[in-house]
C-alpha cells in the first residue's frame, strides 16, 4: 500500500489547512488510518485516527476542537482539516493505515506510512 500525503505549507498562526493522503489501494476501506506528525528534535505523535468505516475518530487533546479527520473510501482517500492552527502545530505530518475495523494510536501498529508533508505555523 503506497500513501501519498499533500496540503502543507506555511501559515499563519490562526489560519487553515487541509492535508489530504491518497492511497494506492482499492480496499482502502478496510484499513483503519491516521495522521501523526512529528516536531523538530520530536517523537512522532499521532494527531488524529480514525476507523475503517468513518465513524469512529480519535483525538489528541492539543487538537480537540480544532482538527477535523475524515475519509472517503470510495476514492481512497483521507483528509485532516486544520482550523485554528497555532505555532505549535509546526511539525511534519505523516498519514498512515494498516489493516483493521478500528482506530490506532501508537505509530507501531501502523503498517503503512506515507511521505511526510511539512506544516508551519508563523506567530
Amino acid at each position: 500500500v503506497q500513501l501519498q500525503a499533500s496540503g502543507g505549507g506555511l501559515v499563519q498562526a490562526g489560519g487553515s489547512l487541509r492535508l489530504s493522503c491518497e492511497t494506492s489501494r482499492n480496499s482502502f476501506g478496510t484499513f483503519a488510518a491516521a495522521w501523526f506528525r512529528q516536531r523538530l528534535g520530536g517523537e512522532r505523535e499521532v494527531v488524529a485516527a480514525i476507523n475503517w468505516l468513518g465513524d469512529i475518530t480519535y483525538y489528541a487533546d492539543s487538537v480537540k476542537g480544532r482538527f477535523i479527520i475524515s475519509r472517503d473510501n470510495a476514492k481512497n482517500t483521507m483528509s485532516l482539516q486544520m482550523n485554528n492552527l497555532k505555532p505549535d502545530d509546526t511539525a511534519v505530518y505523516y498519514c498512515a493505515a494498516t489493516r483493521g475495523s478500528y482506530y490506532y494510536t501508537r505509530d507501531d501498529q501502523y503498517a503503512y506510512w506515507g511521505r511526510g508533508t511539512q506544516v508551519t505555523v508563523s506567530s
